[in-house]
């Protein structure tokens, strides 16, 4: 999700949060209001009886029944009100509702003693027991009833106890229900968070759009890279002194060294390209003279015993130049290879004939070192393992590979071809039963001039250059695929190569 719907969803919902937070804040307010009003009402209504009839309760002793038909007429005009006289213990004498209780029953005298105390304001309103429908959370007022008036200590005989019924509704509620004013503040509340949380969501793309461009352009400059980027700092925001006017600016400045850095780099490869084809050039023609030079020699010894230490010394000598000619070509076609405008000479090919013809260059060689080089068919029931590629590299590369394995195999030692079509491309197989590679040496076998621990040392002629296997990868991004080597000393190495069936494209 991006950064703008994060922060308009997170504007939305604290709007939403907050307007539902003060509907409910409101209506518990106008809830509160309402019983305080109710309480209010009911205990300025008990004022009014106890102040006009002092004497409620003989006028109940001597004539019971006037005295309920008494009570109902002081509520018939206070509707869902009901008005009862308790006893000092809380036992309903006389009431005004329909309910039929019984001669012993009571109401909780707690809420009672508290409501004959109790003022607005100052713990106002008192939620009690409601006899008529059995409601312990009903608004009620009490005042307490003394049987004579002559000493002001007399204890208290009784209590007028007014109960306030809960209509199905709150009132205020159902007044704004019927008017229609309910729906109304509703309808305004949300188009307030709804126009609120559209100026919220002008207001972040004004703000975020710099962070927008600065994203646009380093999309730009990964998908083009340094060199094709070059519009990318034209879509940079303009400077400003917000924090993203700094880093509008911070970037801008970053890619323009990135630009020098990167045309700096151009210069020193093309001209380390340069300097090694050129240098590869030049040496191959003396390197090639002296081993004539030295073959010659070579033939014209043999034979001699006299000559025998010179041959010994010429033999050497020629093993390391033509050591030394291997490495200036290998250095050369890696050159060749790194260069942007190599393009491949691309043919569909029997990928299992051609590993095939390989496996028959190297025969000759593996069985004078013991080793058995074999290279196994594919299944007769298999589809011909054909891809696109460059025949003389492929084959560069199978050689490297298979030379590789000759080197380190000793006699004895069994080196298997494999050919297998997956994934839309083509698997060589390069198994062997040699020594195997450390597990600290595996990660750079791939690396420019690295050897193994394991390799003789090359003024023996022996060793690897450490050059092969990285123009065996090169070879294979080129085409598009890879290389992995799997090893681990005393079990042998697998090297797979993977050549996709059609072309990649593949920048140098």
């Amino acid at each position: 999700m991006l950064v703008r719907a994060k922060i308009a969803l997170t504007i939305f919902a604290t709007g939403l949060v907050t307007a539902v937070l003060v509907i409910a804040t409101v209506w518990t307010a106008f809830g509160r209001y309402e019983r305080e009003t109710v309480f209010e009402r009911a205990a300025a209504f008990l004022d009014r009886i106890t102040q006009n009839y002092d004497r409620l309760l003989e006028h109940h002793e001597r004539q019971p029944q006037e005295f309920n038909a008494f009570l109902r007429n002081l509520v018939l005009y206070e509707p869902d009100t009901q008005l009862y006289l308790l006893d000092a213990a809380g036992r309903v004498l006389s009431s005004t509702g329909d309910a039929v209780l019984s001669p012993d029953f009571r109401v909780a005298l707690g809420p009672v003693q508290a409501a004959t105390v109790a003022s607005l304001g100052q713990g106002s309103v008192v939620l009690g027991d409601d006899p008529e429908r059995m409601d312990a959370h009903a608004v009620v007022a009490a005042r307490a009833l003394r049987k004579t008036l002559i000493r002001a200590d007399e204890p208290i005989s009784g209590y007028l106890y007014v109960v306030c019924h809960k209509p199905s509704m709150p009132g205020w509620s159902g007044a704004l229900g019927r008017s229609g004013a309910w729906g109304w503040a509703l309808g305004l509340i949300v188009a307030i968070v709804g126009v609120m949380t559209l100026f919220a969501a002008l207001i972040i793309v004004a703000v975020t759009k710099p962070l927008h461009q600065l994203t646009q352009a380093v999309a730009t400059l990964s998908r083009d890279g340094l060199e094709g980027g070059a519009q990318a700092a034209l879509a940079l925001p303009k400077s400003s002194a917000d924090e993203f006017g700094r880093l509008s600016t911070a970037f801008g400045m970053l890619i323009d060294n990135c630009r020098a850095q990167w045309r700096a780099l151009r210069r020193l490869d093309q001209f380390r390209r340069e300097g090694v084809s050129n240098l590869s050039h030049d040496l191959r023609s003396p390197l090639t003279a002296t081993v004539a030079c030295l073959e010659t020699l070579e033939a014209r010894w043999l034979g001699q015993p006299e000559r025998d230490a010179d041959l010994a010394l010429t033999e050497v000598a020629l093993r390391n130049t033509r050591n030394a000619a291997k490495l200036v070509q290998s250095l050369g076609d890696l050159a060749k290879l790194d260069e942007p405008s190599f393009a491949l000479q691309r043919e569909l090919v029997d990928v299992g004939e051609l590993v095939s013809d390989i496996a028959l260059r190297f025969a000759e060689r593996a069985a004078r070192g013991g080793v058995e080089l074999v290279a196994a068919p594919l299944p007769e029931s298999s589809e011909p393992a054909v891809a696109s590629v460059d025949v003389e590299l492929l084959e560069r590369a199978v050689a490297n590979v298979i030379d590789n394995a000759l080197k380190f195999c000793p006699p004895g030692a069994r080196i298997t071809l494999d050919v297998q079509t997956r994934d839309a491309g083509v698997d060589i197989r390069v198994v062997d039963t040699g020594p195997g590679i450390a597990a600290d040496d595996l990660p750079h076998v791939f690396d420019r001039f690295y050897q193994t621990r394991q390799s003789v040392a090359p003024a023996t002629g022996e060793g690897g250059k450490g050059l092969g296997l990285a123009i065996v990868r090169r070879i294979a991004e080129l085409h598009g695929g890879s290389v992995v080597v799997n090893s681990a000393l005393g079990e042998g190495t697998t090297v797979v190569l993977h050549w996709p069936s059609s072309p990649a494209v593949l920048s140098g």
